[in-house]
């Protein structure tokens, strides 16, 4: 059996780290362009990306579409207009805003829940992107180190969730121990504080694909450690301060999340890859507001960068068990 068609015959991952994300995707995508005769791309997720279980023949036509908000080539275009002086001065004022918030421990028998509104692109993988409607997706994250093959759960509702409203589980063929695959409270709390020695970590932690610069691989890694976790404010600090450490980091004065608030955003330009990501701070508190992510894709006809996701985190909680949703909190 190929590892293409093993992907396909077996319990998918939704909640597959970046760099597992994008292997899978290669390894499926290159085995359709091999059927078809077409030149395989590379290709890589930007957010934290869901791959549907295929219950039946019908969904694998979702997963293409899952699979494919991204696309892969040269990078072109100009730089996006963004301001490398501010970057790190703004990273560590958001360290210090996130050094003084409220500790919030959670323990190994709860779950993280993560509200999230989300847009993405709906369109074909050799085509132009079409971003979908915007619809929420929650996530219950166990605490329990493990190792687990059901590490969490998740729930998305509204006009193009893929299987809308349905309880999911966020499973894995082995299982996984606490790390940067299942990133528990306790394992982030074990993290170094000092940025140097965190930054040192995550360097190790880091899987880059191809091409991919271990600075980039980096920068993902922490985007996905700050958007859908509860840490203690010393290691949020220290994460915002490592970041602040990778070269090219720029800041963009004004960004807009998939809620339309606007704020303060942080990027990371690789010329390696055709993608960019953006982490969107509130211009006032400096809370995490969302992201966003762009591609360049000449072979699909995206000559200039095009946005093809947005999100938006509307409520971070502790949680006693999978399914239970806390009181909304007001919108930020």
């Amino acid at each position: 059996m190929s590892e293409a068609e093993e992907l396909l015959s077996t319990p998918a991952e939704w909640d597959l780290p970046p760099e597992r994300h994008r292997h899978f995707k290669d390894v499926l995508m290159q085995q359709i362009d091999h059927d078809t005769a077409v030149t395989p791309r590379r290709s890589r997720f930007l957010r934290p990306a869901v791959l549907v279980p295929l219950a039946s023949a019908a969904l694998a036509g979702a997963l293409l579409v899952t699979l494919s908000v991204d696309g892969r080539g040269p990078a072109t275009g100009p730089a996006p207009s963004a301001t490398t002086a501010g970057a790190s001065v703004t990273l560590n004022r958001i360290a210090t805003a996130a050094m003084a918030s409220d500790t919030v421990r959670v323990r190994d028998d709860q779950f993280v829940f993560v509200r999230t509104l989300v847009r993405e692109n709906m369109g074909d993988f050799s085509g132009p992107v079409r971003l979908g409607a915007l619809h929420t997706e929650e996530r219950w994250t166990s605490q329990e180190p493990g190792p687990l093959r059901v590490t969490g759960w998740i729930k998305a509702s509204g006009k193009d969730a893929i299987m809308p409203d349905q309880m999911l589980p966020i499973e894995s063929p082995d299982p996984r121990p606490a790390g940067v695959d299942h990133p528990t409270y306790r394992w982030l709390a074990s993290l170094p504080t000092d940025p140097d020695a965190l930054l040192a970590r995550l360097r190790k932690e880091a899987r880059p694909v191809e091409g991919e610069s271990r600075d980039q691989a980096v920068f993902s890694l922490i985007g996905d450690l700050i958007g859908g976790t509860i840490m203690p404010p010393a290691n949020a600090a220290a994460f915002y301060k490592a970041a602040a450490k990778l070269p090219g980091v720029r800041e963009i004065p004004d960004a807009v999340d998939a809620a339309g608030r606007h704020g303060i955003a942080i990027t990371l330009d690789d010329t390696g890859f055709a993608t960019r990501d953006e982490w969107i701070f509130d211009k006032e508190t400096l809370a995490l507001l969302g992201s966003r992510f762009y591609v360049t894709d000449p072979d699909r006809g995206i000559t200039t960068e095009t946005l093809f996701g947005t999100t938006a985190v509307m409520q971070t909680a502790v949680v006693g068990g999978k399914g239970e949703v806390p009181a909304r909190a007001a919108a930020r």
